[in-house]
């Protein structure tokens, strides 16, 4: 399943919505853009949405809005994210409430330990 790029304006959407806080730290997920707090993922792209990570009554609020939860592939929900509907994306000021409503929730969960890296296979007498 090849999955689809995100248009140029969502990209710039995420770029100018995640605030500059030295908490945040941005990087790629899945080779989507991605806004991560104590290792924590609070925001990202995947193809043509915008995901947010929001605790149980934020999630139901903003679904009242049209956000549905966020399934990268059918079947596989996250069940912390939503995709934000275009009603949020279309409006700075409903966005960046948002954003903090995730910022704050995120900021509150345990960190997590940065993930090991892969170490490398150890040679035998014969490779050296």
């Amino acid at each position: 399943m090849a999955w689809r790029k995100s248009p140029a304006a969502l990209a710039e959407l995420f770029d100018r919505a995640i605030p500059a806080d030295p908490r945040i730290a941005r990087r790629k997920m899945f080779g989507y853009p991605a806004a991560f707090l104590n290792g924590n993922m609070l925001a990202g792209l995947h193809q043509e949405d915008f995901i947010l990570r929001l605790p149980d009554d934020a999630r139901a609020e903003i679904a009242r809005d049209g956000a549905r939860p966020f399934a990268p592939m059918p079947g596989r929900t996250m069940r912390e994210y939503v995709a934000l509907p275009a009603s949020v994306l279309a409006d700075d000021a409903a966005m960046a409430r948002w954003l903090a409503r995730a910022i704050d929730h995120v900021a509150a969960l345990p960190a997590k330990a940065p993930a090991a890296r892969a170490a490398a296979p150890k040679r035998s007498r014969r490779d050296r």
